[in-house]
């Protein structure tokens, strides 16, 4: 498993250079589209070996973290469009899955 995180918290996050491409590529779209300050993207392909849309060598499966003042007043289909928007047709059809957490920076779980 993959992860990257930028912002707060600055937990012990893996390396972002481990990052496969298009786990490099969806945190590098959405830190231009959002300017978050938190964000964190995790390949959690292996979890779902054996299962529909899991490719060998990871990457079709992805949970994303996202905080950004950019969500301020949006609902949350609003938000989830967004996101599909910065990431694009070309990523979008290129994965299986993405779990999509988004919230302001305001918000603590």
């Amino acid at each position: 498993m993959s992860a990257s995180q930028t912002g707060t918290p600055h937990s012990a996050a893996p390396d972002p250079a481990a990052d496969g491409p298009m786990t490099a590529r969806i945190r590098t779209l959405l830190e231009a589209a959002f300017a978050p300050t938190e964000i964190t993207v995790v390949d959690e392909s292996e979890q779902h070996r054996g299962h529909a849309g899991y490719q060998e060598g990871g990457e079709s499966h992805f949970a994303v973290r996202l905080r950004s003042s950019a969500f301020e007043g949006r609902s949350r289909i609003a938000r989830h469009r967004a996101v599909h928007s910065a990431l694009g047709p070309e990523v979008m059809t290129a994965i299986h899955a993405l779990a999509l957490d988004l919230d302001t920076p305001a918000r603590r779980d």
